[in-house]
């Protein structure tokens, strides 16, 4: 037992340090430039643009999400298989095909998107652009998350409620839902980190206005990886203040 588990602690910190190297290096090289961001409006206007568009692209997707997740657990047909798994698909296409998808599907000459438009949602370099990309890349995320704390309610607890003559929805909202709401904060922490990380998609579909990852892309592009590099740490703390959250919050329940 000993014997084995020391080999996998061998084995597994190889995977441990290639993941640490760039990040630990990245801190340390973008660390000493890291007020100069404080100073930076560019950077300071698409940081914010960044978490603004994630809370909201990860706030729709929470919405429409959850019951989708709930009918996932619940329902395991065919059908629901089938669809969960298509639903999946964003996670693995490449980032600027899923712009390429969202652009084609919701631009303002589109069916969908001209309907859109009307009501003032164009996506064209436009702040509902960038939602909308946020969205598409992070919903499976969200819905896997939530699903799997659905699937940790013993059903037998929604029948007692119902038993006693509460509604569907009823039992919905004063049963499951309370029980699987650290699973829906823990998805929603993940769908906003997925969603803040995105670049291709976003660039295909809204350059303009610049999030956080379009401005790194950039000064790299422009200036060299020095350029990039106190955006880039900035954005990396970030990160890991997000997911520090979401391993206390899993940790709490």
């Amino acid at each position: 037992m000993r014997d084995g588990a020391l080999l996998f602690s061998a084995v597994g910190s190889l995977l441990v340090l290639f993941l640490m190297v760039p990040l630990v290096l990245s801190l340390v090289a973008g660390a000493p430039t890291l007020p100069s961001v404080l100073h930076d409006r560019e950077a300071l206007n698409a940081v914010y643009l960044s978490f603004n568009a994630g809370v909201v692209a990860s706030l729709i997707v929470a919405a429409l999400g959850t019951p989708l997740g709930y009918l996932f657990s619940r329902r395991r047909g065919f059908i629901a298989k089938v669809t969960e798994s298509f639903l999946e698909l964003p996670l693995a296409i490449p980032h600027s095909v899923a712009g390429i998808m969202v652009l084609l599907a919701y631009n303002s000459r589109a069916p969908i998107g001209s309907l859109l438009s009307r009501l003032g949602v164009v996506i064209e370099d436009h702040y509902w652009g960038i939602v909308f990309v946020m969205a598409f890349v992070s919903s499976p995320i969200y819905i896997t998350a939530v699903r799997a704390g659905f699937d940790s309610i013993d059903v037998e607890l929604e029948n007692v409620a119902r038993t006693l003559g509460a509604s569907f929805t009823k039992t919905f909202y004063t049963v499951t839902l309370p029980l699987a709401l650290r699973h829906i904060a823990a998805g929603f922490i993940l769908s906003l980190a997925r969603a803040i990380s995105e670049v291709g998609a976003v660039m295909v579909v809204a350059y303009y206005p610049k999030v956080a990852a379009t401005l790194v892309v950039e000064r790299y592009l422009g200036y060299g990886l020095q350029a990039a590099l106190s955006l880039s740490a900035f954005l990396l703390l970030l990160s890991l203040a997000i997911f520090v959250a979401l391993r206390f919050l899993v940790k709490e329940g």
